[in-house]
């Protein structure tokens, strides 16, 4: 694994992304933070952190993709969720004392920032608006794992693959001179139906409907919607 330390990118100027929780910090507290953090650089299917390994501390996404997967017994593995610059990994396993219950690994090339959990400890002794911030992200990780059961029982796979597609455009796609977008996957067919909740051949069969209709086409990782409005219409419809 490539090891790079920040020279240019700290701890101060990543403090801007309000979605993180180390922005309550300032100070002697984010000095502290900048010099107790590791920076490491993984290329995508690099291992971050694995299910079942004792958690040492958290990790930050400094810029990149990651994936976070759960595995069963027989070694079978599924996305979960993914996270981008400014999310924080490994949190819920540190504040419950247990080992890490997924995995994570670097789905296109991420910087990741590592805090062990001696510094996290001394940080959250220091500022409890540290603390409140980690209470806030749970609440919001919690609504979102409600909204996506809801999203499981109320929407067809097709709006939910379609819903899929408009998550990662952000990302993930461009649009084109013609206007139309195209959307270059980070994920397999099976992880993008663990992450719809369904199985893969449900998946390619609403991938099909989606071809016939025109509303996107799919040649292997890459699809391209010639109209973003016909995208948004297939959760309207719902």
């Amino acid at each position: 694994m490539e090891r790079s330390f920040s020279r240019v990118t700290t701890c101060f100027t990543c403090q801007g992304r309000a979605r993180s929780e180390w922005c309550s910090l300032e100070g002697p507290d984010l000095q502290h933070l900048n010099s107790a953090r590791v920076t490491n650089v993984y290329q995508p299917g690099q291992v971050i952190f694995y299910q079942g390994n004792p958690c040492l501390g958290i990790y930050c996404v400094e810029t990149g993709t990651v994936a976070i997967r759960r595995h069963d017994i027989n070694g079978n593995s599924v996305i979960v969720r993914m996270a981008s610059g400014g999310d924080t990994l490994g949190y819920r396993a540190f504040f419950a004392g247990e080992p890490y219950r997924a995995s994570s690994d670097a789905l296109e090339p991420s910087r990741i920032c590592f805090i062990d959990k001696n510094a996290v400890r001394q940080l959250l002794d220091r500022n409890p608006a540290l603390g409140h911030a980690f209470l806030r992200r749970m609440a919001t990780d919690l609504d979102g794992a409600e909204e996506a059961k809801l999203h499981a029982s109320s929407l067809s796979v097709r709006a939910r693959l379609s819903h899929l597609l408009l998550v990662l455009k952000d990302r993930f796609g461009n649009v084109g001179d013609d206007g139309a977008l195209e959307i270059t996957l980070p994920l397999s067919r099976q992880d993008m139906a663990a992450m719809v909740g369904t199985r893969p051949e449900t998946i390619a069969r609403a991938v099909r409907a989606l071809e016939i209709d025109g509303v996107a086409s799919f040649d292997g990782r890459r699809v391209v919607v010639p109209d973003l409005d016909d995208l948004l219409d297939e959760i309207e419809a719902e």
